[in-house]
């Protein structure tokens, strides 16, 4: 078998996601054959010994896949632990049985759609910027939003040195002293829909995450999970493979 890159192998044994796995190695906390791994070193999986935080990674030949989705409430942290001893988004997968991690974040005050997956291809797919997939919040602002900021919001504003995407937003409701809007984007930047309204003089009262791509939240109630359906599954792989292609 030929050599293949660590990050990889790690994913695909459904420890973390590949952009994890990068910072684990990174950390020191790779080993192939008892020697510290660096970046864009390779293995085989067959032949190789390699440990993630002292662990012995073995990969299964037959191995289940799951797709999973929660609905996040606020106060949970996205993270398999926390060193602060905060609540994280794994206490809530009761009963799932295989080990999965989260594809992307939402922050400890936002909620909504988080997905997860054992799936290190899948994840990476979901999440890699090249594949577009788009993510849809309904964002509660204050007070008030002018026709100004909507264009500002949907051209792109500059945010942590650089401009965001061209983002649809939509307002759904206004009230005295706040408004909700429906927002997409098709990055996936740190807190990204929070600073893109900071930006424009907003602050976000609400935040909530209601798609990724096909896949909707629907009436999965806070704190609940399951498994994606078919169907779902067989949406985001078809949009990830059209937006790769383009």
């Amino acid at each position: 078998m030929e050599p293949i890159r660590l990050q990889k192998i790690i994913a695909e044994a459904g420890v973390c996601s590949r952009r994890k796995a990068e910072e684990l190695i990174q950390n020191g906390k790779v080993k192939v054959n008892g020697h510290p791994a660096k970046l864009g070193d390779k293995a085989d999986p067959n032949r190789d010994v390699i440990t993630v935080d002292g662990e012995r990674l073995y990969i299964s030949r037959k191995k289940s896949f799951r797709y999973i989705m929660l609905n996040k409430p606020r106060g949970y942290v996205t993270s398999m632990s926390d060193e602060l001893d905060r609540r994280v988004v794994t206490d809530l997968l009761e009963g799932v049985g295989e080990r999965v991690y989260p594809i992307g974040r939402l922050d400890r005050n936002s909620e909504g759609l988080l997905l997860f997956t054992n799936d290190g291809a899948f994840a990476n797919d979901v999440m890699h910027p090249s594949r577009h997939i788009s993510k849809t919040y309904r964002v509660t602002v204050r007070p008030d939003i002018n026709d100004e900021q909507l264009v500002q919001l949907s051209e792109g504003v500059e945010i942590d040195g650089r401009k965001t995407a061209p983002c649809t937003v939509l307002v759904l409701e206004k009230q005295q002293g706040r408004v909700v809007l429906q927002m997409t984007i098709h990055e996936g930047r740190n807190r990204q829909i929070r600073k893109m309204c900071e930006a424009v003089g907003l602050e976000v009262a609400r935040l909530k995450r209601t798609s990724v791509g096909p896949i909707k939240l629907g009436m999965l109630q806070p704190g609940d999970w399951r498994d994606l359906k078919p169907d779902e599954l067989r949406a985001i792989r078809t949009a990830i493979t059209k937006k790769g292609s383009k």
